[in-house]
C-alpha cells in the first residue's frame, strides 16, 4: 500500500502566504479590514472575540509548542498552517519572529459607542506617530482600568505590526476608535460629558493640584499630542484644563507613554 504524501510546510511563495503578506501594507489592511497579530499571546486575547481571527500561520516548532493554542483554534474550525522559517519571517515584522501569526479583523469602534458611557477614563491621542508609544498607551490604558483610546488625526495605525506587539494583548481588552478629526473629539467628548484634561508642559494646573482638588473625581478625557511637539495650541485651547506634570528632577520632559501612564493611574486613584 502507497504512503500518504507528506504535506510540506507552506513557504514564503506559496500564494496564501503572499496573499497574508500584503496585510503589512497598511493600504490592503483598510481595503480587508484584516490584520497580521504575532505571537501566542495575540493569538490567544483574539480568540476571545468571537470571528475575531480568520486563519493562522505557525512553524512546526511553534505548533508543538503551543499544542493546547492550537486545539482551540482547530475546535473553533480555524485554518491553522504549518510553514517554513522563511514565511513566518515573511509574515512578520519582528527581528527575532516568534512562530505564530495570526491574521485577524478588526475590531475598533466608532467614536459615538466610546462616548455613549461616560463613566470612566478615556485617552486621546492626537497625531501620535510613533507605534511603540501607540501601543504603549494603549496597554496602559488597558492597565488602569481606561475605557477607551480613541487615536485622532495622522496617528498611527493601531494595526501597524508594531503597534500591535506593543499593546502586548491589551488591543483585544479595550474599545480602540480612529477618528479623522482631533478637535471634533474633543468637543464631542465635552458634550457626552467628559472632563477634557490637556497633558501640556505648559498647562496652567498641575498633576499634584488636580490629584489635591476633585479634578480626577470626574470622568476625565486625556488628551495627549504628538511625541515631538506636543499639543498645538488651538487644540490643547479646546479642553477644560491643560495639566502639567510636575519635573522634580533635571529632565527637561517625559516620553509620551510615560506621561499617560503617570496620568492615568492619578486618574485610576482619584476614582478609588
Amino acid at each position: 500500500m502507497a504512503s500518504l504524501p507528506v504535506e510540506r510546510p507552506l513557504s514564503a511563495k506559496s500564494g496564501r502566504v503572499k496573499t497574508a503578506r500584503r496585510l503589512a501594507r497598511r493600504a490592503s489592511r483598510a481595503e480587508q479590514q484584516l490584520f497580521l497579530a504575532e505571537g501566542a499571546k495575540a493569538l490567544s486575547e483574539a480568540l476571545h472575540l468571537p470571528g475575531g481571527v480568520v486563519e493562522v500561520f505557525a512553524t512546526e516548532a511553534a505548533s508543538d509548542e503551543y499544542a493546547a493554542l492550537r486545539k482551540a483554534v482547530d475546535e473553533m474550525g480555524i485554518p491553522w498552517f504549518s510553514v517554513d522559517d522563511g514565511a513566518i519571517a515573511a509574515l512578520s515584522g519582528a527581528v527575532s519572529p516568534q512562530g505564530i501569526v495570526a491574521v485577524c479583523r478588526f475590531l475598533d469602534v466608532s467614536l459615538d459607542e466610546i462616548l455613549s458611557d461616560p463613566t470612566s477614563t478615556l485617552v486621546i491621542c492626537a497625531d501620535v506617530r510613533d507605534p511603540g508609544n501607540a501601543g504603549t498607551v494603549i496597554r496602559t490604558a488597558d492597565a488602569a482600568g481606561a475605557h477607551g483610546v480613541v487615536l485622532a488625526g495622522n496617528s498611527v495605525d493601531p494595526y501597524n505590526d508594531k503597534t500591535v506587539r506593543a499593546t502586548v494583548g491589551s488591543l483585544w481588552h479595550l474599545p480602540v476608535a480612529v477618528v479623522a478629526d482631533p478637535a471634533d473629539v474633543v468637543r464631542r467628548a465635552r458634550a457626552a460629558g467628559f472632563l477634557v484634561l490637556a497633558a501640556d508642559g505648559a498647562g496652567d494646573t498641575d498633576l499634584f493640584d488636580a490629584e489635591a482638588s476633585d479634578l480626577l473625581q470626574q470622568p476625565v478625557a486625556w488628551l495627549f499630542g504628538n511625541e515631538a511637539w506636543g499639543l498645538p495650541d488651538d487644540l490643547a485651547a479646546l479642553a477644560d484644563h491643560r495639566v502639567s506634570i510636575p519635573i522634580l528632577g533635571r529632565a527637561e520632559s517625559l516620553n509620551l507613554a510615560t506621561a499617560a501612564a503617570v496620568c492615568l493611574y492619578a486618574s485610576a486613584r482619584a476614582g478609588r
